[in-house]
C-alpha cells in the first residue's frame, strides 16, 4: 500500500463545513467547505481558518475571512508558524475598522503575523498564506509564498495572486528588461524556491489587492496550499468546482489528488466559498 493510501486513512475525510449551519433560511450569500489531508506527510504542517460563514448577520456587520496557512516543510516548527500566523490573521481581522479601506489593513494583517512568526521561530522557519475578506460583495485578498487563490465564473477559472518564488521574480526581471517570452526559464533550476513566507526576516512584499473585486451569485472561490494548486492543473480545479455544492467540491479536488497517488503528496488544505445569489 502507497504512503499516500496510508496516510489518507489515518486523518480520513474531512469535507466540513467551517462552522454549524442554521436553518435554510438563516443562511447568508456564501456556503463554505474545506478539505485537509495529511498526503504522504507523517505531521499536518497546514492551518486554516474560515468566520462567518453561517452567520448572515456577522458576514453583513464584519465580512467573512478565510485564509490558508502552508507551515514551511523542511524548516522549524512548520506547525507552529502555520497557526500563529492563522491566530495573528483572525485577531486582525476580528479588530478592523469597517468603516475605512479593509485592502490595506488586510495587507498590515499580513506583515503583522510575519513579525509574530519570525518573532516566535526566529526567522528559522515559516509559512505560506492566502487570505481574503468577503465584505459588501467584494473581495479583498491577499498572499505570500506559493499558496493559491483561485475564482471560477461563469465557467472560466482564474488566479488571482502571484507566487513569490524564484521563477516568478525570474519572469518579472525578465518582462522589465523588455523580453516577453518566458519559455527559456522554463526548467530554471530551484524555481520552486520561495522568495517570500510569513517569518522571512525581511519581508518587504505582500501580493495583495488594491481595488476590491465585485463578487457575483455563481462565483466560486477556492484557497488552497500548493498541495492542492501545485498537484492539479487548472482544468481539474475547473471540474471540480463545477460540483452543486462546496462539500462535492471539495470530495472532487479530493478524489482527484488520490488518483495521482504521488509518493510524495504534501499536506493539502483547501476552503472553497461558493457565492449564491440572494432572494
Amino acid at each position: 500500500m502507497s504512503l499516500l493510501k496510508i496516510a489518507q486513512q489515518k486523518i480520513g475525510k474531512r469535507f466540513l463545513p467551517a462552522e454549524a449551519a442554521p436553518p435554510e433560511e438563516e443562511r447568508p450569500g456564501y456556503r463554505a467547505a474545506n478539505l485537509q489531508g495529511l498526503g504522504a506527510r507523517t505531521g499536518q504542517e497546514d492551518s486554516f481558518t474560515v468566520a462567518g460563514a453561517f452567520d448572515a448577520a456577522i458576514v453583513q456587520e464584519k465580512g467573512l475571512f478565510f485564509a490558508v496557512c502552508d507551515g514551511m516543510g523542511g524548516m522549524k516548527d512548520g506547525r507552529l508558524a502555520s497557526e500563529t500566523a492563522i491566530q495573528s490573521l483572525r485577531q486582525s481581522f476580528q479588530a478592523m475598522d469597517r468603516s475605512q479601506d479593509l485592502a490595506p489593513q488586510l495587507e498590515r494583517s499580513v506583515f503583522q503575523a510575519s513579525a509574530q512568526v519570525e518573532a516566535l521561530i526566529g526567522g528559522d522557519g515559516g509559512s505560506t498564506v492566502v487570505t481574503g475578506i468577503l465584505y459588501q460583495d467584494r473581495l479583498y485578498y491577499a498572499s505570500v509564498g506559493d499558496s493559491f487563490l483561485y475564482l471560477l465564473r461563469g465557467g472560466s477559472l482564474l488566479r488571482l495572486n502571484a507566487e513569490q518564488n524564484l521563477l516568478h521574480q525570474k519572469y518579472l526581471e525578465s518582462i522589465r528588461a523588455g523580453n516577453m517570452d518566458p519559455l527559456p526559464l522554463q526548467g530554471l533550476p530551484n524555481g520552486a524556491a520561495l522568495t517570500g513566507f510569513l517569518g522571512m526576516p525581511g519581508l518587504d512584499e505582500v501580493d495583495c489587492s488594491v481595488l476590491p473585486l465585485p463578487i457575483d451569485g455563481g462565483d466560486v472561490l477556492l484557497a488552497c496550499s500548493d498541495g492542492v494548486g501545485g498537484v492539479l492543473s487548472p482544468e481539474e480545479v475547473a471540474k471540480a468546482l463545477q460540483m452543486p455544492t462546496p462539500e462535492e467540491m471539495c470530495a472532487s479536488l479530493d478524489a482527484m489528488i488520490a488518483s495521482y497517488n504521488r509518493p510524495h503528496q504534501d499536506n493539502y488544505t483547501a476552503i472553497v466559498i461558493q457565492c449564491v445569489s440572494q432572494s
